[in-house]
């Protein structure tokens, strides 16, 4: 395999699931799973194509409740193609699928360069001979409603006819997350199908409560020669095309399948069927739309590739691809947030978690008008915040941990536990740290672009608004002396409770509350740089009364952070749970990432113990660099020097589980900066956990999208030390031996393409010309200015 090419032999019933969800094609509007082609959904094979934000919402009874659940809808499945060949008596053979035909050989191969799906194989009838397949699709990045699907037949030893099936399948439900089959799940409504001559069948359908229209039609021709007979067999849920071909021994036969997809939420069309059909009448032949498919991603290389050198840097352009498949310059026309598994399958239901915080900083530097977008997607949604904190008696705006369509909260009130098959109350809703998250994209955005009117305006009404929530709920201790956020749960997620607590939650999360102390210090800094009419503005907007702002300033700095045993506690009460014989679940369990479904099918309670999901406290070593982290720890009244951080991310690292994709992502980014050699283990657990499925089955239900996102931000910020503050780059370059080469180009401040290559310990830095300002760069140990046109060479330390 090439740098730019995955490839996958054989076929493996039992692998079609992870690597339909690695094989998805995407264009940021919509995205299909790499299914084959003949084959409907079943116990092996799970095609599915999701368009983003397309969301319904249905109720289902869970073990004696009535629960509603928001899904990402999967959409009518546009793939379907299939083959029969006549047999020599004159009757049709079966139709063939993988799964019950005899195949010579059998070969995926994914190009990541042109984003196309190529599929290979051979088939040997028993009684026509053997017939070559070569298929090779695409979902367009040039016009984000078009997808296509080439497929060519060869006999090899023998001539007669062959049967082609293209269909529009409306039959389908969200089947592809097995743990959510006890709940309802045909979102798709009143199908309609017909056809137009010459070549083109239609399909048309509705979700059930969001009521969005949804229009496919697809467009069938075979190349090179004429079909013997060509007809159209609309039925109540499937659109059907059969076509019969001659085909003759080493002849090929090319049939091309064009498709586009419209929905009611597309702006400038009066009618989605009517658009479908008349844009794939219109769509040029399949050569003609791979070409300018592929200059469309030529460009986005252009402004995103990495280069990393081996395996580790094919790894990273697979995990970009990916990215840019869900989050493409055509998401920044649409309303919608990050999905935290991509549009690559149903897990967490298509929701919008708090994956954006790992996503936007390296967006933010090559699609800011991408970042702007999902940024957007939070403003619009603003109001519900509100009235979602209002609801609990809190000023400000509380985000819900996950959302979907607008902005209520999605998390489910009971989840499954595979493991004992039972339904135990969801907490997760607790996290409302995701407000913090939300606020550090906003700084974060704004200061890598220089958005001021973005800042000024939509982001101040946030971040001012996320302020006044933490500023609200923190409650005065006059024992301590100190503010408390009482009843939150943490990044770590397992514990949601304290032991045998009659209420959920937990106090003074060490996270939540420093980020919290982030924001208000932020939202405080920000009326202070505002103009004076501007800030007049934001008060009206936002209704914030003067009197508010001495109380944020006072909850700002005296925030509790717990500690024990000279290390930061992950809250309040942690150094009281029992410790947990890590040796003897090792043993007992292959795998014991999900610790928490093991100790309650035992009658246990992880809330029991000093065992952690994923990174918490330590999520501050990857949000702030280590002078940040001091100050905002000064501030607060702490002193946190280089010997409290090792010694709590030491304490931390022998007490998780790493039962998040993003787990081995933060801790190897934190232990880069205090235990370098150690770090490579966790960085190469982040590369590899979508590849090799570490999680033994998530990745087939969508891929990790903020794990893989999250890589290629430990390079560009990370291995760099990478900031944008005080309108200058800072640099704080970490050496780390196995990734010990890079290269990537940003857009920063006007500047297109400014590139960062690293290798034989120096540091080159190019600003293309343009009539831009220089750049000021800024290192711990200097600074210096790069006009556009110049490049400069940094020798670094060798330590």
């Amino acid at each position: 395999m090439s740098e730019w090419t995955w490839e996958y032999e054989g076929y493996d019933p039992g692998a079609e699931r992870l690597r339909e969800s690695l094989c998805t094609l995407g264009n940021g509007y919509f995205a299909t799973r790499g299914a084959v082609p003949e084959c409907r959904a079943g116990l092996v094979h799970c095609p599915g194509t999701y368009a983003a934000g397309c969301y319904d919402r249905l109720e289902s009874t869970v073990a004696g409740r009535q629960v509603v659940n928001e899904d990402l809808v999967n959409l009518p499945n546009w793939l379907l193609l299939r083959f029969r060949l006549r047999r020599a008596e004159g009757a049709w053979g079966p139709w063939f699928s993988p799964d019950t035909h005899a195949l010579l050989d059998h070969r995926h191969t994914l190009d990541l360069r042109r984003a196309i799906l190529t599929r290979v194989f051979r088939h040997r009838d028993d009684e026509a001979g053997v017939l070559g397949v070569e298929q090779t699709r695409l979902v367009h990045m040039g016009d984000p409603h078009l997808a296509a699907l080439r497929t060519v037949f060869t006999a090899e030893d023998w001539s007669g006819e062959i049967e082609i099936e293209s269909a529009l399948d409306g039959e389908v439900i969200n089947g592809n997350v097995h743990r959510y089959r006890a709940l309802d799940h045909r979102h798709v409504t009143r199908v309609r199908t017909g056809a137009q001559e010459p070549h083109t069948v239609w399909l048309t359908c509705r979700t059930s409560s969001s009521d969005i229209g949804i229009a496919m039609s697809a467009r069938t021709v075979v190349t090179g020669r004429p079909a013997a007979s060509s007809v159209f067999r609309p039925a109540r849920h499937r659109a059907v095309h059969r076509l019969v071909v001659p085909i003759a021994a080493g002849r090929p036969v090319a049939v091309e399948k064009t498709v586009a997809l419209h929905t009611s939420r597309d702006t400038a069309i009066s009618d989605p069927l009517g658009e479908a059909v008349d844009r794939v009448s219109t769509a040029a032949g399949f050569p003609a739309l791979l070409d300018s498919h592929v200059a469309a991603w030529e460009r986005l290389w252009r402004r995103a590739d990495i280069q990393v050198p081996g395996q580790a840097g094919r790894i990273l352009r697979f995990h970009l691809f990916h990215v840019l498949q869900t989050l493409s310059p055509h998401t920044a026309d649409l309303d919608v947030g990050v999905p935290a598994r991509g549009l690559h399958g149903e897990a967490y239901r298509g929701h919008v978690f708090w994956d954006e915080l790992f996503v936007l900083p390296y967006l933010n530097l090559h699609f800011p008008e991408v970042s702007r977008a999902l940024l957007n997607y939070r403003y619009r949604r603003l109001p519900r915040a509100c009235r979602a904190a209002s609801e609990i008696g809190r000023a400000g705006a509380m985000y819900p941990w996950q959302s979907g369509s607008d902005g209520c909260e999605e998390t489910q009130q009971w989840h499954l536990n595979p493991r004992s098959g039972r339904w135990l109350p969801d907490n997760s809703r607790l996290q409302h740290h995701v407000g913090s998250a939300i606020a550090y994209n906003i700084w974060q955005y704004c200061e890598a672009t220089g958005d001021t009117e973005f800042l000024h305006t939509k982001g101040a009404e946030m971040l001012l608004q996320i302020a006044r929530f933490w500023a609200d709920t923190a409650d005065f201790e006059p024992g301590t002396n100190r503010y408390r956020i009482r009843g939150v749960v943490g990044p770590d997620e397992y514990h949601d409770g304290y032991p045998g607590a009659a209420r959920p939650g937990l106090d003074d999360n060490t996270y939540t509350n420093v980020t919290a102390a982030w924001v208000l210090t932020r939202a405080l800094e920000l009326l202070r740089r505002l103009p004076a009419w501007r800030r007049e503005e934001v008060f009206e907007r936002v209704r914030l009364n003067s009197d508010e702002l001495p109380r944020w300033e006072e909850v700002s700095r005296r925030l509790l952070v717990p500690f024990h045993r000279g290390v930061i506690s992950q809250f309040e009460g942690y150094d009281d749970l029992a410790e947990l014989d890590w040796d003897a679940y090792r043993a007992r369990y292959d795998n014991i990432r999900r610790l928490d479904r093991i100790l309650e099918a035992e009658g246990d309670t992880v809330n029991r113990y000093k065992a952690s999901k994923q990174a918490d406290v330590l999520m501050l070593g990857y949000l702030f660099s280590p002078a940040e982290l001091r100050h905002l720890f000064r501030r607060l009244g702490y002193d946190l020097d280089d010997e409290i951080w090792r010694r709590t991310v030491d304490y931390y690292l022998h007490r998780t589980s790493h039962g998040s994709t993003l787990s081995g992502l933060v801790h190897g980014l934190v232990l880069a900066r205090v235990r370098r050699a150690e770090a490579w283990q966790y960085v190469h657990e982040a590369l590899e956990a979508d590849i090799a499925d570490i999680q033994g089955g998530t990745t087939g239900e969508g891929i990790h999208l903020g794990a893989m996102a999250g890589t290629l931000d430990l390079v560009q910020r990370g291995l760099t030390g990478l900031q944008t503050r005080e309108d200058a780059l800072w640099l704080d370059p970490v050496p780390l031996p196995a990734l010990s080469e890079y290269g990537f180009s940003l857009r920063y401040r006007g500047h297109w393409g400014v590139g960062l290559r690293r290798r034989s310990g120096q540091l080159e830095i190019g600003v293309p010309d343009s009539e831009e300002s220089p750049i000021r760069v800024v290192l711990a140990d200097r600074a210096v200015t790069i006009a556009p046109g110049e490049t400069c060479t940094l020798v670094l330390p060798a330590s």
